[in-house]
């Protein structure tokens, strides 16, 4: 039987938690607060990892820091500038530090077992790294899944001739999502039971609404047609408010983090997604948010009123407030369990109202890969949905038809293949399309410049992006990082990725060392990301340079996922 503390999840959502972490009097030696956002500065650090008693929404736990800090300490660099960052490990285990989007050599990269050993117990290491970029990124362990337990924060580069886009008042606005399970034990209960976390599962009272508001016949046509499936359109996330709690800035909803300005000032958010598994809807009601920045490279831009902010991705967004009021930073979770809230005000202690959170969204048949399959009528009616098994559609021909799809076909860590992958990049997502709110889309990006190698890919790697939801396994075509081969890329070659994603989870899909160039429809002016969302059932490309010799980590930014077996590597040489 499941248990989980729903007083807890009512807490925090009834902004009755007090503040992420406290330097309580009942914790000696508990880790500082960090809503203040500690920053340093220059080309010389001193960071020290260690373990420290945290209280997180009222309840006492064990965090993994840098610096006794929760996020780290926020690290300004100038681009330039080669920055030295010696990293003290006081932990009894090894760990690591990763510089998220940072193009540094690959020995520098931070990745044990892949460009080097990790930092051990009691050692310092030395990293080394000439800055050849700007913009906003992030840093988290890459070891034992501490970046769960508190081992990340936020990286900004300062342009060195001064930012394009011009701001009065900059703050680093970090998301992330805090447990007090150990994620050996999330894995664990994600491993019996793949929706062991979903609280959203669909009821009796729930089919009687969709009854009433969609029609009788409709609404058991598209149960039969799921449960035929073994599947379930509730299935958003893997980890959810039932043991999540949201935060921003390192602080719970109820201690409202406040960011100060000036009626008439423009003020820039740097938007971070550091959370483990959580994808965050954000918005601050009253305000455009112009979208000047992704992913730390400049952007023309667009004027939204919210934005889908994937796993380890960045956005800096231009907010002008121009009342002498209270505005709400909202940050609904993907599946609506929590959120995180922060404000900004004219003076400290206002708060601004917050909203309802939207409705928990459903998954469709374009999510099963299943392009624009109609349930319960149209292409395909609902009752041969209903008896098509999950081995009838393994076995239907693909819209793309490619020789990996083939062999995917019963492969123990495979338990689904599209039928349709379509290209889904002018969609907000589950959840926001048809919401009434202007929300960002990928094909809204357009770099502010051409990219730097016009050069036409001389070939193509595709990819599956593959899982298992019963054996919670996942992988890159059927394929885990202990079964599959490196893929190997000449040093300068040009190469286009394209990634189908066979799975009805959106992944965020990061790749270590190199950029990535969303082919979005902007032509030669694509946007360069480090990390590009996968939607489900969606067929995507993008153009890689291999400019940087190494051996380069290539992963779902999913916790869960990457430890999983969602991870390879790529050789560059």
């Amino acid at each position: 039987m499941k248990s989980f503390n729903l007083s807890r999840r009512s807490l925090v959502q009834g902004l009755a938690a007090a503040s992420a972490l406290s330097a309580l009097g009942d914790l000696p030696g508990s880790a500082r607060a960090a809503a203040y956002q500690p920053e340093l500065s220059g080309d010389q650090f001193d960071l020290t990892i260690g373990s420290k008693p945290v209280r997180v929404a009222g309840r006492r736990s064990v965090a993994t820091l840098v610096n006794d800090m929760l996020p780290g300490p926020v690290l300004r660099w100038r681009e330039g500038d080669t920055v030295t960052l010696r990293v003290r490990n006081t932990l009894s285990v090894p760990t690591s530090i990763h510089w998220h989007g940072i193009r540094s050599p690959s020995d520098m990269d931070g990745v044990p077992g892949l460009s080097f050993r990790g930092i051990m117990p009691g050692e310092t290491f030395t990293y080394r790294i000439p800055l050849r970029q700007s913009g906003t990124y992030w840093y988290h362990s890459h070891s034992g899944m501490q970046e769960q337990t508190g081992l990340y924060g936020a990286l900004v580069v300062e342009p060195r001739n001064g930012a394009i886009t011009h701001a009065d008042r900059d703050y680093v606005v970090m998301l992330s999502d805090w447990t007090d399970q150990s994620p050996e034990m999330i894995v664990s209960n994600l491993k019996q039971e793949s929706d062991y976390y979903n609280r959203g599962q669909r009821t009796l009272g729930s089919f009687v609404a969709d009854a009433e508001r969609r029609g009788l016949r409709h609404t058991i046509a598209d149960r039969l047609a799921w449960s035929g499936m073994r599947m379930s359109p509730t299935d958003i996330a893997d980890v959810s408010g039932a043991t999540y709690t949201y935060l921003l800035n390192g602080t719970a909803a109820g201690a409202n983090w406040t960011g100060l300005f000036r009626p008439g000032e423009r003020v820039r958010l740097r938007l971070i997604n550091g959370s483990a598994m959580t994808f965050f809807d954000v918005r601050i009601p009253g305000l455009k948010m112009s979208v000047v920045a992704a992913d730390g490279n400049e952007v023309v831009p667009v004027a939204v009123d919210e934005l889908r902010i994937g796993v380890a991705e960045t956005y800096d967004v231009i907010v002008e407030p121009t009342a002498d009021k209270a505005y709400t930073i909202f940050a609904q979770s993907q599946d609506r369990s929590g959120f995180a809230r922060g404000t900004l005000a004219p003076h400290a202690g206002m708060t601004g109202p917050i909203p309802a959170m939207d409705p928990r969204p459903l998954r469709s048949m374009a999510d099963m890969g299943m392009g624009g399959v109609a349930m319960g009528g149209g292409r395909m009616g609902g009752a041969a949905m209903s008896s098509m098994s999950m081995g009838a559609m393994a076995m239907a021909p693909t819209a793309h038809s490619d020789p990996v799809a083939e062999k995917l076909k019963g492969r123990i860590a495979v338990d689904n293949v599209a039928m349709a992958p379509i290209n889904r990049l002018g969609e907000a997502g589950v959840g926001l399309d048809g919401n009434g709110r202007r929300v960002l889309r990928y094909t809204d990006l357009r770099a502010v410049r051409p990219g730097t190698d016009a050069r036409p890919p001389s070939r193509e790697i595709l990819l599956h992006l593959t899982g298992n939801m019963e054996r919670y396994m996942w992988g890159f075509d059927g394929k885990t990082f202990s079964e599959a081969e490196p893929i190997r890329l000449k040093l300068g070659e040009r190469v286009r990725f394209t990634l189908i994603n066979d799975t009805m989870m959106e992944h965020p899909i990061h790749l270590h060392g190199l950029w990535s160039e969303l082919e979005n429809g902007q032509g030669a002016y694509r946007p360069y990301k480090h990390t590009i969302i996968v939607k489900p059932g969606e067929r995507l490309s993008y153009l890689v340079t291999a400019d940087a010799p190494g051996h380069w980590a290539y992963h779902c930014h999913l916790l869960y996922h990457m430890e999983m077996g969602m991870f390879r590597t790529v050789i560059v040489a």
